[in-house]
């Protein structure tokens, strides 16, 4: 366990933030008023998290010797359920939280923009920073 919270901790800590920012009251601002942002929020915390998630697999995996299927589970499977728990969550373990059909759709395009990241610009990147395999 001390070694996946040494090789994940900023992935970790943007799980911890999601899970709060998702379970607790918000405030009411004027961007309420603003149509869709909610979805838009939904995406980008779902896409920083699956980014991070990946860019942490990749930075650790010479050492560890991980298979590719391993990041798969972790950085695209694994979101897309705690996304869909999270919304159920929202619905049944809160008063002032709904879960949402499209909320969980917003949470899903967000880990599948960061699928597609990792898998096109993420490996060229890290080759360039010189991290890669």
């Amino acid at each position: 366990m001390k070694a996946f919270i040494q090789r994940y901790p900023l992935s970790i800590s943007v799980i911890l933030l999601v899970t709060f920012l998702s379970l607790f009251k918000p405030p009411s601002t004027d961007l309420d008023k603003v149509p869709g942002i909610d979805k838009l929020v939904h995406t980008g915390m779902y896409f920083v998290m699956g980014s991070l998630l990946w860019w942490e697999f990749f930075r650790g995996r010479r050492q560890t010797g991980a298979p590719m299927w391993h990041a798969w589970i972790g950085a695209f499977v694994c979101p897309l359920i705690y996304g869909g728990v999270v919304e159920l969550l929202q619905e049944y373990c809160t008063e002032y939280r709904g879960g949402e059909w499209l909320d969980f759709a917003a949470n899903s395009l967000g880990v599948v923009l960061a699928a597609i990241m990792a898998k096109y610009l993420l490996p060229k990147l890290l080759k360039k920073l010189g991290q890669g395999e």
